[in-house]
């Protein structure tokens, strides 16, 4: 639809059907107040409480004059037009209420075009080009070889594959980095121990694992006998000076347990562009960055190690280098970083790292930004609390697939409870997997990273104790009651079925064809509708945060919202085609809409369970 009204910068009318309304109570505002430009009314449009779509708190302009002769100015000079239908004065409040049908008829429609009709061919419904042209690298999950796959490393699969998702929603080139512990003394310990305890039949089988017991073991011994340690150190000096037959088995566990980790990766629906590692990275920098800290005097010797000195801006002091020469993985981090900038010449990146590593991620950026190179004050970290309570049912939790495994099977065993809709399941494996999947990443998702109690700002991750721990609840993850994973794939999947038990009405018409005048006299449709519409600005906001937590919580009041339309916006049984036709399009546009704020969390929706 064609519009008189005016453009206000960073509004997109073509991929926010709401900021057309929201410019016209602008203006509407604006032109009543004439000390108010037209973008400062606008930036006081707010989404209203239940049964409000939009709302001005007055004293926010700081105008002079009265609260209530303010906005008697406001309700004198305003006439409903296209958009908005009315303006009630309560307080300090204006509250606005839109034109159902044009709110309805423009909303659904920009679902439709956005998600059926775009020139790449893809779903575009919630996307915007904020990022066009800027380039991201998104360091994330980021495990140890040899090492247990921790439930905090979990934790940053999860939400880094959630943030590289959002910003390719927003437009951005999206590099997602999984940056692994491939070096360091542990593999010498593992060299050692390898001779010893290692099967190649065993590594073939799972390297992960095989490596881990490996390590285990001959950590107890080194325990017992420090010449072990002795002999991991000297074997991981001559991996650092590149002695080949140091390195040619440890090439061969490292690619092995990529392989690995790719396959784990893949069932969580998460995809790496690029796998580097510590080892990667390149003495030349890590030598530069020790000389350019030691002319600027910040580098002392304490018995051969390099230490750099922060104390003056209160984070410590830092080892640099061993004393046998070897690097450590500070050292390795900034070599990493300064690389990363040569090759990829990126406007952002994050790093997304349990909240234990503050303070060395502050040491590392701390020292880039002494090395004065410019693009430090664009790296971001991105941090998370602990999650307490993720153990199996037969004990701690080591490794990925242990975790994936156990999701599979409590959701398998309670998918059996209910016997005929379990017979009615093509392939029960999968589905109890991917739900399975989707009430851990649910759950985790559904706490938020960190604890604000004055305003939600990315600044608040550098307030102490604002980092919020979690405790995961296995019971909680297989409910497909209350606001849980399978609850989620359940609302997906009803709405997927409407198509199934009402083939007479497909397909639907062309949008221009539907008549959704039954849709204007609901209340439960109208809320559908203007809860879909809002899911533009649901991203722009999670942008802003980092917090898939926003995006969790939009889903729910969706499904929420369609459980409690369900009895009464009927499809199957309406007489009416007409009035049948419009409920399902609303139901489809819907699932459009719960299938992409799914996605953009890293689930992948079910059409069927």
């Amino acid at each position: 639809m064609a519009s008189s009204l005016p453009h206000v910068p960073d509004t997109d009318p073509s991929r926010c059907a709401l900021d057309l309304f929201r410019t016209s109570i602008a203006k509407k505002v604006a032109d009543a107040l004439p000390q108010l430009s037209l973008e400062q009314a606008y930036s006081g449009v707010d989404y209203g409480k239940k049964g409000v779509d939009f709302t001005i708190a007055l004293p926010r302009f700081r105008l002079p004059g009265k609260v209530d002769e303010i906005a008697s100015k406001v309700i004198e000079k305003f006439e409903a037009d296209e958009y908005v239908a009315s303006v009630t004065h309560d307080k300090a409040f204006l509250h606005f209420q839109l034109n159902t049908t044009t709110m309805i008829r423009n909303i659904l429609d920009q679902i439709h075009t956005l998600t059926y009709n775009t020139p790449s061919g893809k779903p575009e419904y919630g996307t915007n080009t904020s990022g066009q042209g800027k380039k991201i690298i998104i360091e994330y999950s980021s495990p140890n070889i040899a090492k247990s796959f921790h439930v905090g490393h979990l934790r940053s699969t999860i939400i880094g594959a959630f943030l590289a998702n959002l910003y390719k929603t927003c437009g951005w080139d999206v590099i997602s980095m999984n940056y692994l512990g491939d070096w360091g003394t542990q593999f010498g310990l593992i060299a050692t121990g390898f001779e010893k305890y290692g099967s190649r039949e065993e590594l073939e089988k799972d390297a992960i694992k095989h490596l881990f017991d490996v390590y285990v073991k001959v950590n107890k011994e080194a325990e017992a006998n420090p010449e072990v340690k002795t002999e991991a150190a000297r074997w991981f000096k001559r991996m650092e000076d590149g002695d080949e037959d140091a390195l040619k088995d440890w090439r061969v566990w490292r690619e092995m347990s990529v392989k690995k980790y790719a396959e784990e990766y893949e069932r969580l629906n998460v995809a790496f562009d690029v796998y580097t590692g510590e080892s990667m990275v390149g003495k030349e920098w890590q030598d530069k960055a020790l000389e350019r800290l030691d002319k600027m005097g910040l580098i002392s010797d304490v018995e051969g190690a390099k230490i750099v000195d922060l104390e003056k801006w209160k984070l410590g002091s830092a080892v640099l280098r061993k004393k046998d020469g070897t690097s450590i993985y500070l050292t390795r981090d900034i070599g990493g970083a300064i690389e990363r900038y040569e090759k990829y010449k990126f406007d952002k990146m994050i790093y997304v790292v349990s909240s234990q590593q503050d303070l060395h991620l502050k040491q590392f950026f701390k020292v880039l930004s002494l090395m004065e190179f410019p693009w430090a004050s664009d790296l971001e970290h991105v941090n998370y609390g602990l999650v307490q309570g993720m153990s199996t049912r037969r004990g701690t939790v080591v490794f990925l697939d242990q975790i994936i495994r156990e999701a599979a099977s409590v959701m398998h065993a309670q998918m059996r409870t209910n016997e005929d809709k379990y017979a009615a399941i093509e392939d029960p494996e999968t589905t109890s997997l991917e739900i399975g999947i989707t009430g851990v990443k649910i759950q985790d998702m559904a706490a938020k990273r960190y604890v604000d109690p004055l305003h939600e700002s990315i600044l608040t991750i550098l307030i102490p104790n604002s980092i919020n721990n979690y405790t995961f609840n296995w019971d909680r993850m297989k409910s497909f009651e209350g606001d849980t994973g399978p609850y989620l794939q359940y609302a997906h999947v009803r709405l997927a079925s409407i198509g199934r038990k009402n083939p007479h009405l497909l397909p639907l018409p062309a949008p221009s064809q539907i008549d959704i005048e039954t849709l204007t006299q609901s209340q439960h449709a109208r809320d559908i509708v203007f809860l879909i519409g809002t899911y533009p600005d649901v991203v722009k906001v999670a942008l802003k945060t980092h917090e898939p937590s926003g995006v969790v919580t939009f889903a729910f009041r969706l499904a929420h919202a369609i459980s409690s339309a369900w009895e009464t916006v009927v499809v199957k049984g309406e007489e009416d085609i007409e009035k049948a036709r419009a409920r399902m399009w609303m139901y489809e546009s819907a699932r459009d809409v719960l299938g992409a704020a799914m996605r953009l969390l890293s689930i992948r929706p079910l059409d069927r369970m």
